[in-house]
């Protein structure tokens, strides 16, 4: 079966680093866009990142382009959200997901087929 699981979230201070990684299996990779969504408590899952594993052309939400950066090894069926400079407004529960579609603007916004459980990042204000 397709899993998902991420891991790297803990707390780090404002204006720090902080790398998630997702292990994936059961599915070929190849086929398949990946993507970090968030959600904190009271506000509406957001896509943050996805990347087409084909083509390697990812997206960003605007809050987090040129502090975030979406990576993946593609032979370790692997997905990494390296995040640089953290503002407390990034707290949040993160997510990784997989999905047989394009990523884009648009198809970060559907729900995606395979879930991760989350990982707890908090940035204290």
């Amino acid at each position: 079966e397709v899993q998902l699981m991420e891991s790297g979230g803990g707390l780090v201070q404002a204006g720090g680093s902080l790398r998630l990684s997702c292990a994936a299996s059961g599915f070929t990779f190849a086929d398949y866009s990946v993507g970090w969504f968030r959600q904190a408590p009271g506000k509406k899952r957001e896509g943050v990142s996805c990347i087409t594993i084909s083509d390697g052309v990812p997206y960003y939400t605007d809050s987090v382009k040129g502090r975030f950066t979406i990576s993946t090894d593609n032979t370790r069926k692997k997905i990494y959200l390296q995040m640089n400079s953290l503002k407390p407004e990034d707290t949040a529960v993160y997510y990784c997901a997989a999905d047989p579609i394009h990523c884009s603007a648009v198809t970060i916004t559907w729900r995606y087929d395979y879930w991760g459980l989350g990982t707890q990042v908090t940035v204290p204000s």
